[in-house]
């Protein structure tokens, strides 16, 4: 569902593995001849971490990101908004899936990935750490949230390497069904009555700052951006995409009656650009080191999960060694 600055910060910055040159070489030729990587191709060991760093938080990313939503699963307004909440959540537990499955193949097991998401060593999208206070919070989430997620992601589509680019081709099919579906909220919302509207223009304002902040910092400030760039891991850079963003949202909101919380906010004649006032880089940080407004609870609530599940994951184990003594047994006795 959601990658942010996916590229900027890496956990271990352990000096990479002096590698020889010609494999380096060939390695960036295949690149630059738009070639996919495979999991048993030779690869850079910096290319290999930045991948499961940055695939492993997109999938935590998916699964905390069911959270706020399955906060509203039981108050949805009507039966056929609570199946289409639900649908989009089951679609998130599938998104984390496909991921998790993709950053196996990169040598990092699921069970290290989710030591270092529970332990907190890794990160997971900044947006998931605000509450969601009314029902059109589930609007501006599919609007603003996943349409910053799609922007992001449809570039992963033709990521160099291979595994992630294929997984990201059904993900962003279904992230197109939760944009629309939120913006259907807010649409039944700025049209509905006076309430209904505040509710909408609240969740707005509460969200679209978040929201662009999950393209992560300025490309001045992105150090590991340009070499992602190079590798063809990223396609386009954060200010690239931020702005293609705004520049598809800014009409949305005007159709909807609803007003973007920017008052910097001015239409650029020359380069044809929505350009942004400025971006509260503080907040940004501040939730990233942990203390944005529902840090806390996300990973609690995940640790919580994990745990409560452990008698689930040990009975499927004892039940598949039961099985597999089973049929052990009866290749003897044949």
């Amino acid at each position: 569902m959601y990658t942010q600055a996916l590229n900027d910060k890496d956990p271990s910055p352990a000096e990479d593995t002096i590698e020889d040159p010609v494999l380096a070489e060939r390695f960036q030729s295949r690149i630059d001849q738009e070639l996919r990587i495979e999991a048993n191709d030779w690869m850079p060991a910096a290319y290999r971490r930045t991948l499961q760093r940055q695939i492993a938080q997109h999938a935590h990313s998916e699964v905390i990101g069911m959270q706020p939503e399955g906060n509203w699963l039981t108050r949805a307004p009507t039966l056929k908004r609570k199946a289409i909440l639900l649908a989009k959540i089951q679609d998130e537990a599938g998104h984390g899936l496909y991921l998790y499955s993709a950053a196996e193949t990169l040598g990092i097991s699921r069970e290290e990935m989710e030591s270092q998401l529970l332990t907190g060593k890794a990160r997971y999208s900044s947006i998931f750490n605000y509450p969601t206070l009314n029902w059109a919070d589930m609007g501006a989430i599919g609007w603003l949230v996943d349409g910053a997620a799609i922007m992001n992601q449809v570039p992963l589509c033709r990521c160099s390497y291979g595994p992630y680019a294929r997984a990201m081709v059904r993900v962003c099919k279904e992230e197109s069904f939760h944009q629309r579906q939120g913006y259907d909220i807010m649409t039944q919302m700025a049209k509905g009555t006076a309430a209904q509207k505040a509710m909408a223009q609240d969740a707005l304002n509460r969200t679209w700052w978040p929201s662009i902040m999950m393209f992560g910092p300025h490309d001045s400030d992105s150090s590991h951006s340009e070499q992602s760039m190079a590798w063809k891991i990223k396609r386009f850079s954060n200010d690239d995409l931020r702005q293609k963003f705004i520049n598809a949202t800014v009409p949305q909101a005007e159709y909807l009656g609803l007003t973007i919380p920017d008052p910097d906010l001015k239409f650029n004649e020359e380069t044809g650009n929505w350009e942004s006032g400025p971006i509260d880089w503080d907040e940004f940080k501040q939730v990233l080191a942990g203390n944005g407004p529902c840090n806390h609870l996300r990973l609690s609530t995940r640790q919580r999960a994990v745990a409560e599940g452990e008698w689930v994951r040990e009975a499927a184990a004892a039940h598949a060694a039961k099985q597999s003594a089973r049929a052990t047994n009866k290749e003897e006795a044949a």
